[in-house]
């Protein structure tokens, strides 16, 4: 069998075969058990209250990493009007609709409606488990590989920004720390990995750390 044609730099190509060696392309490692990837994993006494995963509203998410000689996540700043999640750090994705096929489908049309990414540039490579958040979503992260050419075009009512943060800095634990902030009347603890005047924090973090330890722990 021939190998697969990968886009982009060597750098890519290890990329998308580690992936290829560590997640199932297109089937959630644990759809509808717990415990899985979530917001209470650093806070274990909100998790009783937590949500099964069939309880929650079904959502999707495109980990899109940028097929350049430094490998880079392409990650959005969220509007600041909106009612939810205002000026947040976040991936292109949202609810999975009805008409969708697969989270797949779902991640890539949020992707295109909200940044203008076209689905040509992007090849998906698996899926990370199920991330639960506070909010009452069950997020399926699909990993992908961006081929360079792209361009984009932001949709102002949802995205204030887009930006690209090396892939190896938001790998390294070094650059995984925790905070503590009052939430629902409760100090919540969360993962963040701030980059240059980019707060990245919650569950764009939390997925980043769970897809530091699915891909890059031994």
């Amino acid at each position: 069998m021939d190998a697969p044609n990968w886009p982009g730099s060597p750098a890519a190509v290890a990329f998308a075969e580690r992936v290829a060696a560590r997640l199932s392309p297109n089937q959630d490692p644990a759809p509808d058990t717990l415990p899985s990837p979530s917001d209470y994993d650093l806070n274990p006494e909100m998790a009783t209250a937590a949500a099964p995963l069939r309880a929650l509203t079904p959502a999707a998410v495109l980990i899109p990493v940028v097929a350049r000689s430094e490998l880079t996540v392409l990650l959005t700043e969220r509007t600041r009007t909106l009612a939810k999640h205002a000026g947040q750090i976040a991936f292109p994705g949202g609810r999975i609709d009805p008409d969708d096929r697969d989270p797949e489908a779902a991640a890539l049309r949020e992707a295109h409606e909200e940044i203008g990414l076209e689905a040509r540039f992007v090849t998906p490579l698996g899926r990370l488990a199920t991330y639960r958040t506070g909010t009452g979503y069950a997020i399926v992260p699909v990993l992908a590989l961006v081929s360079e050419g792209f361009a984009l075009q932001l949709q102002p009512s949802e995205v204030a920004d887009a930006f690209e943060v090396p892939l190896a800095f938001l790998m390294d634990a070094q650059n995984h720390s925790t905070e503590t902030r009052l939430w629902n009347g409760a100090h919540r603890r969360f993962y963040v990995m701030p980059y240059e005047n980019r707060y990245i924090w919650g569950a764009t973090a939390g997925i980043l750390r769970n897809m530091h330890e699915r891909l890059f722990t031994p």
